[in-house]
């Protein structure tokens, strides 16, 4: 069975703001020590709201995921996405803005 890797109980933390289908998201980030992100915390502002607890819903398990080393990519390429690609959910959205921002790290802890 994989462990799940523990994230320090101090550490850093990355905001950044984004809007999906005409709602605002705020989704804040942690790392694990070597550059990986271990956590996501997802909210909408209308607290809440049924776009709000879905949205921190999913950031719970996608965080989970990324402790039980999940990749990224493989998140990413899971969630609903419209014709063109374009992801259709508030993960989605944030996991592609960072990786269009190079603030996902591969396994070496080095930017994409």
């Amino acid at each position: 069975m994989i462990e799940r890797r523990r994230l320090p109980d101090r550490r850093q933390a990355e905001t950044l703001q984004f809007e999906v289908g005409g709602l605002h998201y705020t989704c804040t980030l942690g790392r694990f020590p070597d550059g990986q992100i271990g956590e996501l915390f997802l909210s909408n502002n209308k607290s809440n709201s049924s776009a709000d607890v879905s949205a921190r819903d999913a950031a719970v398990v996608a965080s989970i995921a990324l402790q039980y080393s999940v990749p990224i990519d493989v998140l990413r390429h899971a969630l609903t996405r419209d014709a063109r690609g374009k992801a259709s959910g508030p993960l989605g959205a944030a996991l592609d803005l960072l990786a269009a921002e190079h603030v996902i790290t591969d396994d070496s802890g080095a930017g994409r």
